[in-house]
C-alpha cells in the first residue's frame, strides 16, 4: 500500500506539473497573430492541459479517499476546500479559450490563421493570468493544507 500511496502522489505531482506548463506555454505562446503552426500547436497543448486537468483531479480524489490522511480529514479542512474552489474556477475560466482554439479548426484545415480580434485578445490573456494566480494560490494552499493548518 506504501507503494501505491507514493506512485498516487507522484502521479498527482506530475499531473500538476504538466497543467502547469501548458498553461505558461499557452500565456507565452498566446498573441493575435498566430501562424497556422503555432495556432494547431496551441490547440494540442491546450488538450494537454485538459487531460493533465483531469489525471490531475482523479489523482487527487484517489488521494483524499484512498490514500493518505483520510477522506475525513480533508472534508474538515478548509484549505482543501479553498484549494478545491480554486481548482475549480481555474477550471471553470479554461472553458473560455478552450472553446475559442476549437473555434480555430475550419480557418487551420485551409491553412488559414485564426483571425483573433483586439478585443478577444485581450479577453483572453486576462482569463490566462487569472488562470495562472489561481494555480500560484494553489501552490499557497495545499502545503498548508496538508500541514493542518487553519484546522483546530
Amino acid at each position: 500500500m506504501l507503494y501505491l500511496n507514493s506512485l498516487m502522489a507522484s502521479l498527482h505531482h506530475i499531473a500538476a506539473f504538466l497543467l502547469t506548463a501548458c498553461l505558461i506555454y499557452e500565456f507565452v505562446v498566446f498573441q493575435r497573430s498566430l501562424t497556422v503552426s503555432e495556432a494547431r500547436r496551441l490547440q494540442r497543448v491546450d488538450m494537454g492541459y485538459g487531460i493533465s486537468s483531469g489525471v490531475l483531479l482523479v489523482a487527487g480524489l484517489l488521494r483524499v479517499f484512498l490514500f493518505e490522511k483520510g477522506a475525513s480529514f480533508y472534508a474538515a479542512n478548509p484549505l482543501f476546500w479553498v484549494k478545491m474552489g480554486l481548482f475549480a474556477l481555474v477550471g471553470l475560466l479554461s472553458i473560455y479559450p478552450t472553446i475559442r482554439y476549437l473555434k480555430w479548426s475550419q480557418s487551420l484545415k485551409e491553412n488559414r490563421s485564426p483571425e483573433i480580434s483586439e478585443d478577444e485578445h485581450k479577453r483572453i490573456r486576462l482569463i490566462l493570468n487569472l488562470e495562472i494566480l489561481g494555480i500560484v494560490l494553489i501552490l499557497f494552499a495545499a502545503p498548508a493544507m496538508a500541514r493542518a493548518i487553519g484546522m483546530n
